[in-house]
């Protein structure tokens, strides 16, 4: 039970990342310039995807639903942190915290499952070449978006469900730039048993499958590609994957480092940079790896 002494919060102080102005100063241009490039890099992508029938194919349609979510999740978090570091504003509101909560916790989950599923689409392309067509059909890639989306939205809502239960202190400073349900947790000043056991069940549940899917699917790839005795199709069956697997490896790394490696508070110093390369850097990375390494990307933009 919360103290006498403890009102519920209705609003939160998020600490950012550091108080000296020439710092704030640099951190605002790289974040902003990080922003304008994640928002033109997805965009484009997006465009090119639509506009283009040469990209009109599964990996594709999943690549555009990636760096629509991309770009979701890099505006949920950046353009306030921004607002913090220009205005000096640190306070988000209780009702903004938990909105900033359910949409944060939907999009990542979408991403995580359309991660694994662009992990299938490659094992399907790599390792049964024939089945292809048939087993990535347009019915098909429709029903594997529409479901990442859907148990994107049961997280999102599920969490934030939880967090609704639980009771905040006045003063409670979230040491992050964005409210994160793991640390609005260890924030309450009331029994979190229950919001604990849904964290660690959906990331269980829901989190943890993904990551095995890819995994899975890149050994079968992997076997394959060394099967293969031309050393030209080895070329051209990895550099269909390079891509993802640098996509993937980026932000799996920073989402385990964050909310499954056990560790106690006085030990999260690292989380602030984990939470920016999973938020910030692979929203931006995600379009100009696949423009750079792929060579039919390329060719779309050289045909607009």
């Amino acid at each position: 039970m919360p103290g006498s002494n403890c009102t519920q919060a209705t609003e939160f102080s998020l600490v950012g990342f550091t108080e000296d102005p020439a710092i704030q100063g640099t951190l605002f241009l790289l974040f902003l310039l990080t922003y304008l490039v994640t928002i033109l890099g997805n965009l484009g992508m997006i465009t090119l995807i639509r506009a283009s029938p040469l990209l009109h194919s599964p990996m594709y349609y999943f690549l555009g639903n990636l760096a629509f979510v991309n770009l979701c999740t890099s505006t949920i978090t950046t353009p306030r942190m921004l607002v913090r570091v220009l205005l000096g504003k640190k306070g988000i509101t209780y009702a903004g915290c938990m909105a900033q909560v359910f949409t944060f916790d939907l999009f990542l989950l979408t991403e995580c499952f359309l991660l694994a599923t662009m992990a299938y689409d490659r094992y399907v392309a790599v390792c049964h070449p024939l089945l292809y067509p048939l087993a990535m059909s347009p019915e098909r890639c429709s029903r594997l978006v529409t479901g990442s989306y859907l148990l994107g939205l049961t997280n999102g809502v599920g969490q934030t469900v939880s967090m609704s239960s639980l009771f905040f202190c006045s003063s409670s400073a979230i040491d992050l730039f964005f409210c994160d349900i793991s640390l609005l947790i260890s924030l309450s000043a009331s029994d979190t048993t229950l919001s604990l056991v849904i964290l660690r069940t959906s990331s269980s549940l829901l989190g943890v499958p993904t990551v095995l899917v890819v995994l899975v699917s890149y050994v079968a790839i992997i076997s394959t590609i060394l099967s293969i005795s031309s050393a030209e199709c080895k070329r051209k069956a990895f550099s269909t994957c390079a891509s993802h697997l640098t996509t993937v490896s980026t932000f799996y790394g920073a989402l385990i480092f964050m909310y499954l490696i056990p560790r106690s508070d006085t030990s999260r110093g690292g989380d602030k940079w984990a939470a920016v390369l999973y938020t910030v850097v692979t929203p931006m990375l995600n379009p100009l790896i696949y423009s750079l390494r792929n060579q039919e990307v390329k060719e779309a933009w050289r045909r607009l």
